[in-house]
């Protein structure tokens, strides 16, 4: 597949991630299976909010508003997530 000038495909590397993680320079235990399952998911929720912003410059007042407050009522949400990992 031949691509422009203008386009370079998003292709981060395992290398970029550990570069940039949080916990970078602190010794830390292997992750589960499980775990780096759930961090996957988390990568593919991304993506999708990705696309969806790519897409929300194509709708106009009224269809922003409706997405919006479909959005708003999606659950789990990810501060549902958040609250989820933070408690024990």
């Amino acid at each position: 597949m031949r691509l422009s000038a203008a386009f370079t495909p998003y292709t981060p590397s395992a290398d970029n991630r550990l570069q940039n993680h949080p916990n970078r320079g602190h010794p830390t235990m292997p992750l589960s299976g499980e775990a780096i399952r759930l961090m996957n998911y988390i990568d593919d929720v991304s993506v999708t909010l990705r696309r969806i912003l790519t897409g929300v410059a194509t709708l106009d007042d009224d269809e922003r508003a409706i997405v919006s407050a479909h959005l708003a009522q999606a659950k789990p949400s990810a501060k549902d997530v958040l609250n989820a990992l933070a408690s024990k």
